[in-house]
């Protein structure tokens, strides 16, 4: 591939006034809206907030949640959009528009396709990656999770140093896919599984290197990809460059007023504008009053510059807003002071684990989908019961069978600073290892000797673990009767501290199903488009799969672009 011209406009270079078809802000799932536009052969600008390409997807693991694709026909998965429709009237339940749903999935073939033809990315069907609530009608156990390949972000050119960076950097070229994680995750406990794709991952990132190549895996891939597709196509994009305010014209948006470096410029649409800015991940003033009091500052995975700005913005055109108290949450482990949280996924399914809080007891089902976890997290603090700390506790058994927290490998201890911190303890005795937790140490021991005797039973009788398909996609196969219940017979045990983070917010402007940005009274705002996280959530309080986030944002960008298309 060759890139264009160049169009990426760093911060520095003087800006103009222009005019453009479409334009649209924010550089993650908003390329497809760019990529759709410029395919129908409208003149499209980005423009991002940031230094850097890419959004929270490129922080992403990069999943797709795409039911009845081609990408799962292909792969002879017989799902069909009627079971997708069932699955999500069921899952969402009335908490969104059913026209969003309906939608998302009459479109989402032709966005695929849209994706092939304009970007260098090929895409694999995760296969057993279980929908998050595959019991509802219409769930599917086999999954409709997929993601791209790994890819060569070298096809970037120039232009790869702008590239957003991951969330978890390998230290060593080693593109893994999440297909790839559930495996490696195991290479302890089946070799025969992990082994293989270690030494083949390494083998691609470092014979790619020698090659000149430099393959990278999940949301970096899909943000690469979607990247060089904006490249080629010769979209411009103007990075560092701030949405100000919303240009109208009576009633319809016509542009914008962006800054960059203090200096104001002026971009007319003729066909709109295109609000993909993200949710307000790290504008805790807004998380405060629409979520929670409780929320740890700044413990969000999204991207740093996701802070509600295109949201403010539009309702100061008099868009409406829903869902603001919903996010995608996630549970990871405490950050140490000054620092992230760190990924957990995996770990809570895991045997030979069980989480409790400041009471010492269990209070949900640990494996369940990490939305849901936060959920239940939340709907606990508004019942006047909250949990007010959260420790994953486990055995030595434990630690030399699993990775943990991303680069925790087998067998290696926790970092020394956890320890340090208070976010981690290790103790042979289980009644002072909940002394050092500061929770009811009788509690405690009793909380652990009836999860033991349940684990033997292999049936969790209190909160039903291991009981769904997506609970055992993420446990240990060796382990019978449920591959995700064991007892924590024999020391030492560890227990390391949690919080609530997400990986971004969902709540946002109300939109339609064509992604019209509607007022309070319903109706839609012409000109203005939000899709994204800078949207309220198509799928209301639920999360259907691993990648509904990203693959509405694709999918409500390449209808929000068709739709501008035909004004």
């Amino acid at each position: 591939m060759t890139t264009a011209a160049p169009t990426t406009i760093p911060a520095g270079l003087p800006l103009r006034d222009t005019t453009v078809d479409l334009l649209v802000v924010g550089s993650g799932t908003g390329m497809a809206a760019a990529l759709a536009a410029a395919e129908r052969g409208l003149e499209v600008l980005i423009v991002e907030k940031s230094p850097y390409v890419g959004g929270s997807t490129a922080r992403s693991g990069g999943a797709l949640w795409i039911p009845a694709s081609p990408v799962l026909a292909e792969n002879g998965a017989g799902d069909t959009a009627e079971k997708a429709r069932t699955y999500l009237d069921s899952v969402v339940a009335g908490t969104a528009p059913p026209q969003r749903s309906a939608e998302f999935v009459t479109q989402l073939a032709a966005t695929v396709q849209m994706l092939r033809r304009t970007t260098p990315m090929r895409f694999t069907w995760a296969r057993d990656y279980s929908d998050y609530h595959p019991e509802h009608p219409g769930g599917s156990a086999d999954g409709r999770t997929c993601e791209c390949r790994p890819f060569n972000t070298s096809l970037l050119g120039e232009y790869r140093s702008l590239l957003r960076p991951g969330l978890m950097e390998p230290t060593i070229p080693m593109p893994t896919t999440s297909a790839d994680y559930r495996w490696m995750n195991l290479m302890a406990r089946v070799p025969r599984k992990g082994l293989p794709l270690i030494v083949k991952r390494l083998a691609q990132g470092l014979g790619g290197l020698m090659l000149g190549r430099r393959y990278t895996a999940g949301g970096q891939a899909l943000a690469a990809g979607l990247f060089a597709g904006v490249l080629r196509a010769g979209i411009g994009v103007w990075t560092q460059t701030r949405l100000v305010r919303l240009i109208t014209d009576g009633d319809r948006v016509t542009g914008a007023v962006v800054t960059q470096n203090g200096r104001e410029v002026t971009i007319e649409a003729r066909r709109g504008v295109v609000l993909a800015a993200g949710g307000f991940d790290h504008n805790m003033d807004m998380r405060w009053k629409f979520q929670s009091e409780s929320l740890g500052e700044h413990t969000s995975l999204g991207a740093e510059t996701n802070t509600g700005d295109a949201i403010r913005i539009a309702q100061d055109v008099g868009a409406g807003i829903d869902l603001m108290d919903q996010a995608w949450w996630f549970p990871a482990v405490a950050p140490l002071p000054g620092a992230d949280p760190l990924v957990m996924l995996a770990e809570r399914s895991l045997p030979g684990s069980l989480i409790v809080d400041q009471t010492g007891q269990r209070f949900t089902n640990e494996a369940s989908d990490y939305m849901s976890f936060g959920q239940c997290v939340l709907a606990r603090e508004r019942a006047g019961n909250p949990v007010e700390s959260m420790w994953i506790v486990f055995d030595q058994q434990y630690r030399n069978s699993y990775v943990f927290a991303a680069d925790r490998f087998p067998r290696m201890g926790l970092p020394q600073a956890w320890y340090d911190a208070g976010i981690a303890h290790r103790c042979d005795d289980m009644a002072e290892l909940g002394r050092m937790m500061k929770v009811p140490h009788t509690q405690f021991v009793a909380t652990v000797s009836r999860f033991n005797e349940m684990s033997r039973s292999g049936v969790d009788s209190d909160f039903g673990r291991g009981n769904s398909a997506y609970d055992r996609y993420y446990g240990d196969p060796t382990i019978t009767p449920n591959p995700n219940l064991r007892p924590l017979d024999s020391g030492p045990f560890y227990a390391v501290k949690m919080a609530l983070s997400d990986l971004g917010t969902c709540g946002g402007l109300r939109a339609d199903e064509r992604a019209r940005v509607l007022r309070e009274d319903g109706s839609p705002i012409t000109g203005l488009y939000a899709i994204g996280n800078t949207a309220a959530n198509a799928f209301g309080t639920t999360y259907p799969g691993a990648g509904a986030t990203i693959a509405q944002g694709l999918v409500y960008g390449f209808i929000a672009a068709n739709d501008a298309a035909a004004l």
